[in-house]
């Protein structure tokens, strides 16, 4: 009897998952169409002239940026960029060539040279041989925060005290109070990970979205300490009821924006992926619908050497959880508000 309904609910399952998963593909962008990390309509030209050797679009985009504090874009660009350079830095030599002293040329010059010294097997002393550059980045424009975001990411890869720290938090929020790039820098500090614990992660996060402002990115802080306390696969440091309140806050976030909006794409790829630690599929099949077609690397690279391999399974395993949960026949109430 035992093997009978077990092989009932099995065979209820499948035919559930038969007729409910083509449906459920409506509104997922098409998976020939999904891109990894695609620039935006600003970004683009800048990294195609990059592609040909031309650095002109690139000064212009930053000093954009820079004249009309732009600091959320100004973060984004200047990261983008500096990954282009990482392996194609002819572009970056012209400019810094042409204009030694350009702030936006210095602080692109200082992210490249973080993010190579972070990925050197000798990380702590090439991490402290480039703190003059980043001294010069922030010498550069003294209202940019962009250079302070850069010395949080340092410090903690040299093992900054708390002290010295909360130091360079300071300095950063002085320029920009609300900023993502540093937020997420000093969450990365205090993570379980890091120098912190995920309680204190938390702490942190929580107190920042409250303060944040409407639409703000900083809202979404909470889901990534989250993310993080799921990733290090610790179910006893946080009550499960503040992970799934975070990613609730997170949705709220998202519903701010359009679907396909390439600016909280990399939020609504986080909370689709919390979302799915948390079993809450409809919720999550929801962020992939909104997402549209922008993977993005971040947080697929850190559980794969696929990202968009595994964004796209992921997203088909969503849409078949929810299909198999999905009754075969819709209740009388659900015929009626369909109009059947």
């Amino acid at each position: 009897m035992v093997r009978t309904m077990s092989l009932l609910r099995a065979l209820i399952r499948t035919a559930r998952m038969i007729r409910h998963t083509p449906q459920l593909a409506d509104g997922l962008a098409p998976e020939e169409t999904v891109l990894l990390d695609a620039p935006d309509e600003r970004l683009g030209p800048a990294l195609v002239a990059a592609a040909l050797g031309e650095y002109e679009p690139a000064a212009k985009l930053l000093a954009t940026t820079r004249e009309s504090a732009e600091w959320e874009n100004r973060d984004r660009y200047v990261m983008r960029l500096a990954a282009f350079a990482y392996n194609r830095e002819e572009w970056l030599t012209a400019w810094l060539s042409a204009a030694p002293r350009d702030p936006d040329a210095v602080v692109v010059k200082a992210e490249l040279a973080v993010r190579r010294a972070w990925e050197s097997p000798a990380g702590i002393e090439r991490l402290r041989e480039v703190g003059p550059l980043i001294d010069a980045a922030a010498e550069g424009d003294p209202n940019d925060p962009v250079p302070w975001r850069i010395s949080l990411d340092h410090a903690r890869g040299t093992h900054a005290t708390h002290t010295a720290f909360e130091s360079l938090w300071e300095q950063a929020i002085r320029r920009s109070s609300h900023h993502y790039g540093c937020h997420v820098a000093a969450l990365k500090y205090l993570s379980a990970q890091w120098y912190g614990s995920h309680r204190e992660c938390f702490d942190f996060a929580e107190q920042a979205a409250a303060d944040a402002l409407p639409g703000s990115l900083v809202q979404a802080l909470p889901v990534r300490a989250a993310f993080a306390q799921l990733l290090g696969g610790d179910t006893t440091s946080v009550q499960d009821d503040r992970i799934d309140a975070a990613a609730d806050l997170a949705i709220t976030l998202s519903a701010d924006y359009p679907a396909g909006d390439p600016w909280p794409a990399e939020v609504r790829n986080l909370l689709a992926y919390v979302l799915v630690g948390r079993g809450r599929w409809a919720q999550a099949l929801e962020q992939f619908r909104l997402i549209g077609p922008h993977a993005t690397s971040f947080p697929w690279t850190l559980v794969t050497d696929d990202p968009l391999g595994q964004f796209l399974s992921t997203r088909d395993g969503v849409r078949i959880q929810v299909a198999s949960m999905t009754p075969l026949r819709p209740t009388a109430g659900r015929s009626r508000s369909l109009g059947h």
